[in-house]
This record gives C-alpha cells, sequence and structure tokens, in this order.
C-alpha cells in the first residue's frame, strides 16, 4: 500500500447523458469522496449506552478547479438531472485503482476581482459507487 500525492487524481465523467461515455474533466484541481452509513438509534430500556444498527450506505462527493469556457463541464449535467458515468482516479499513473458509477452532479462557478473564476460540483450516488483494484 503506498501513500498518494493529489498530483496525479483525476475526474471523468460523461456530459452528454448516462450513456455517453465518461471524459477528463478539464482543469480540476480536488476532489473529495464519503461514503456513510444510515444508522438507526434502537437504544432499549436497560441498556448500558446508545444501540445502533445499520441502514443504508450513502456515496457523495465533490471536486473543483477552473472555470474553462470551451467545455460545458458539468453545467450540462446539473441542468437536465440525468445520471452521468463517473470516474474518480486517486492517481491516475495507476489505472488499475479507481471509484466509478453514475452520479446526480450539481454545478457552481464563481469569480471575482482578484480571482481566477473557478468551477465547484457536488454530487450524490445514482448508482452504486464501486471501488476497483
Amino acid at each position: 500500500m503506498a501513500r498518494l500525492h493529489g498530483r496525479r487524481g483525476r475526474v471523468y465523467m460523461g456530459i452528454a447523458s448516462d450513456t455517453a461515455e465518461a471524459s477528463p474533466l478539464p482543469f480540476i484541481a480536488t476532489w473529495s469522496m464519503n461514503f456513510v452509513t444510515d444508522k438507526q438509534d434502537v437504544t432499549a430500556m436497560e441498556d448500558t449506552n446508545k444501540v445502533y444498527v445499520a441502514g443504508l450506505p450513502d456515496a457523495s462527493g465533490e471536486f473543483g478547479g477552473f472555470y474553462d469556457d470551451a467545455s460545458a463541464q458539468t453545467y450540462t449535467a446539473a441542468t437536465d438531472g440525468q445520471p452521468r458515468k463517473f470516474y474518480l482516479y486517486p492517481d491516475r499513473s495507476t489505472n488499475t485503482k479507481y471509484f466509478f458509477g453514475t452520479v446526480l452532479p450539481d454545478f457552481s462557478v464563481n469569480a471575482g476581482v482578484s480571482a481566477a473564476a473557478a468551477i465547484s460540483a457536488s454530487w450524490n450516488a445514482a448508482s452504486s459507487i464501486v471501488k476497483v483494484g
């Protein structure tokens, strides 16, 4: 198991629809993923502490970078409500380890007088998000 530097990460997403092949998103600088499981409180009388049972797992995340006016990036995906193929490579130099599935992304763009135009997107799973490798 090796430690990784983020500089070789890469996010791929289908821009046109869930049937479109995923392609690399340009100028992405950050990403994050969250895997959490619902927990239901089943604490009963005379338990010595709270007790929980696990429900369904959830997958979501974010990525961000710099705005590219030559690409639709995630704008189209955010406005048509269709799931998109999604691949996240923590280290693109090893194509054998990645996450994939379909996601529903949201899109945001920000700019300022003293800042580069930046995009950010948050996403929620539209299918199972699977780790490969």
